[in-house]
């Protein structure tokens, strides 16, 4: 049974949730550098089973795709090409960061955690991946 990997992808840094192996609940998994994402990806699915990534789709807020996806339709683009046989699902991810940062706020994390851009972009990945297991329940 495998896991499913959830990405806030970003051209600096790109947060990466995942779920239990029975798929049931969304953790923070890490924040990495974007050029080393391909790296930590191919590590991480020798250690574990995924079975689906779910990607965040920015789109602003009349609908129409983000600027930011002339960035990411090429990594998923490679991510396809090396993983053929792994199927990728996207999410919207309108204000999973305003999101993250209100759920680290009613979480009491402290003022100078939550200007931790790694960390707000964890807890993105975190909400995509449970708006995912909520789509799809």
């Amino acid at each position: 049974m495998g896991r499913i990997l959830a990405i806030d992808y970003g051209r600096k840094r790109c947060g990466i949730a995942v779920t239990d192996p029975s798929k049931i609940i969304a953790n923070g998994l890490e924040t990495v550098p974007t050029h080393t994402l391909f790296e930590y990806l191919e590590k991480y699915m020798q250690a574990e089973d995924v079975e689906l990534i779910v990607m965040g789709y920015p789109t602003q807020t009349n609908g129409v795709e983000s600027e930011s996806m002339r960035y990411i339709k090429p990594f998923v683009n490679r991510l396809k090409n090396k993983y053929p046989d792994l199927p990728v699902s996207w999410v919207d991810e309108r204000f999973t960061s305003k999101i993250a940062f209100q759920a680290m706020l009613d979480g009491g994390v402290k003022k100078k955690e939550r200007q931790n851009k790694a960390l707000v972009d964890k807890v993105s990945a975190t909400i995509i991946l449970q708006t995912y297991l909520e789509q799809n329940r």
